[in-house]
């Protein structure tokens, strides 16, 4: 009996250790840590008041950095952009339950192409006539804006491969590409309209030498997304942080403004990566009709798969 009480208690306290976990805020490398930290610190420290959850932020070199950190459970909660966000469902335990709203009521942002000021490149048509003279600035490969985005829109339905298109072609965040062709180190990079709003606070005279030639159509705003198996309790003290942070209160509005020019959060569900997923399964076909090296029966089969997966979501 008492070393059944004792095994009691013992798993008893080791679901108390469980629970009592910190909460690690995961946040994508969209630009330069301290520059993210900067921005959302003082949301996370209100958290952490308002919730009586000790909130931790979490950053990594690259979106799937946060994702993997999820996916492992040393990553609770976080910022994610679209297409990382369809990861972290489809394969770190993760589901939507918040959306940004943009304080001039938008409901969404721009993926852009940019090139220098003084580039001869003023189009999109520009840019894929010369992409064998120019170097290419790609965002990380789970941004929506800065790859999936681009991938699909400029690149897929053009049936142009971005990685053998242009002469050289790296990947880096937003921030690094916009000031990569701010700096003429590279000659066409991917961006979005809210990274491009923070180059101009940040490096006014940089954004000065940044030209749009390309504009996507709208995108859904980042959503927020938590772990599936985190306490219900825990949960529901995470939603009504957010959903009523920076409702009335003046510094909380001000805290949200300089993120990224938002008013608060709003509730949201996988449900918003609806075309974001339409959008990946269309690019992967248009991809795999202009392979020739794949048998005929091979792209026939993956074709009517994807093409299954696409009314699935329709």
């Amino acid at each position: 009996m008492i070393k059944k009480l004792c095994a009691a208690l013992a798993l008893g306290l080791g679901m108390v250790g469980a629970f009592a976990q910190d909460i690690n805020f995961g946040i994508i490398s969209t630009e330069a840590t301290q520059n993210l930290k900067g921005d959302w610190q003082p949301l996370i420290e209100d958290m952490s008041r308002q919730t009586g959850l000790k909130i931790n932020a979490f950053f990594a070199p690259d979106y799937a950095g946060i994702i993997e950190a999820m996916r492992f459970n040393k990553v609770q909660l976080g910022w994610f952009g679209n297409k990382s966000a369809m990861e972290a469902v489809d394969r770190a335990g993760g589901e939507i339950f918040a959306q940004m709203v943009n304080v001039d009521g938008t409901q969404g942002y721009y993926s852009h192409l940019i090139v220098n000021r003084e580039s001869p490149l003023n189009t999109l048509d520009d840019v894929l006539k010369n992409a064998k003279n120019l170097s290419f600035g790609n965002g990380d490969p789970n941004s929506t804006s800065g790859y999936l985005v681009p991938g699909y829109y400029v690149f897929a339905k053009n049936n142009v491969d971005s990685r053998t298109a242009f002469k050289v072609t790296r990947s880096a965040n937003h921030e690094t590409n916009a000031l990569a062709v701010a700096n003429k180190q590279v000659d066409v990079a991917t961006n979005n309209s809210e990274n491009l709003e923070k180059v101009k606070e940040r490096f006014p005279e940089k954004f000065k030498d940044i030209k749009i030639v390309w504009t996507s159509p709208l995108i859904p705003l980042d959503p927020l997304v938590m772990r599936k198996d985190l306490p219900e309790a825990t949960k529901q003290k995470l939603r009504n942080f957010f959903f009523n942070y920076a409702k009335t209160d003046a510094r909380e509005k001000e805290i949200v403004m300089k993120i990224s020019k938002l008013s608060g959060f709003k509730e949201s569900s996988d449900k918003q990566l609806l075309p974001i997923r339409q959008i990946d399964l269309f690019g992967q076909r248009t991809k795999l009709e202009a392979d020739t090296v794949i048998s005929e029966a091979d792209k026939k089969a993956k074709l009517a798969d994807i093409d299954k997966k696409l009314a699935a979501l329709n």
